[in-house]
């Protein structure tokens, strides 16, 4: 495999789109706006040769058509099962999406949760997750339950220590506020908080975070652990059933935080 780049491009209030690329190729993930996608590519030289849709939210895909005007035929890759217009290589779990350009092969992984159909893009190391998993955080539940969270989050944890998160939206700091009213003791978390708070302060980004690393400070993917039990049965004021029963209360709890 070639040796890739990823590229992160802000646009809106705290939205990323992301470009793999190797210098010459690129592969653009949730551009959720056209202008700021075909800048990073104008300003970089780089042909882009695919575009890969997480979800159907406006955020991601609002850039599409944009990108289809300035570059007909581009290939958009998205789930089966969201009705998303400009996309016509619809792509479902366990599918593999393969860049020949970029040397590169990615796993199409069901994470639906956040929507009914979201889907999240591994290989290379690297995995694009759109909005089913945030750095220290994850997704609000616009579509699916509790049980598909569980599911969805259960299996990104699952992956690979070493990959690298790259998430659709740099919420980090407010989701380390939370994960700290969660499990205030968290040696793991302070010390990522505060490398996070210089980056920000320099207006660099959090991400790409790993999945070691959420493993140690989101308390999304430890809803069994006693601390976090512990305080949302304080918060709510009902001890948790179940691990699932957790998650689906620690969801509650940050909607409103």
């Amino acid at each position: 495999m070639s040796t890739l780049d990823v590229l992160p491009v802000p646009f809106a209030r705290d939205n990323y789109l992301w470009l793999i690329h190797d210098g010459r190729h690129a592969a653009l993930v949730d551009p959720g706006e056209a202008a700021p996608a075909l800048a990073a590519l104008e300003k970089d030289a780089l042909t882009p040769v695919a575009v890969l849709l997480t979800h159907h939210h406006g955020d991601h895909i609002g850039g599409v058509p944009g990108l289809l005007a300035r570059h007909p035929g581009l290939p958009v890759y998205g789930p089966r099962a969201e009705d998303i217009a400009g996309v016509d290589h619809p792509v479902s779990d366990g599918d593999s999406i393969a860049l020949a350009a970029l040397g590169l092969e990615l796993a199409v992984l069901n994470v639906a949760a956040h929507t009914c159909g979201h889907l999240a893009y591994c290989g290379g190391g690297m995995l694009f997750c759109g909005d089913a998993l945030f750095s220290a955080g994850c997704g609000r539940l616009f579509e699916g339950t509790p049980t598909d969270l569980e599911r969805a989050l259960t299996r990104l944890a699952a992956l690979d220590g070493s990959t690298k998160v790259y998430c659709g939206h740099e919420y980090t700091l407010a989701n380390l506020a939370f994960a700290r009213a969660v499990e205030p003791e968290n040696a793991a978390r302070d010390r990522y908080a505060a490398r996070c708070e210089t980056l920000r302060a320099q207006g660099l980004p959090t991400l790409p975070s790993t999945i070691e690393l959420e493993k140690a400070v989101n308390p999304f993917l430890r809803p069994g652990a006693a601390g976090i039990v512990a305080s949302v049965a304080a918060h709510s004021g009902t001890p948790p059933a179940s691990a699932r029963a957790c998650l689906a209360a620690l969801r509650a709890w940050k909607d409103t935080f």
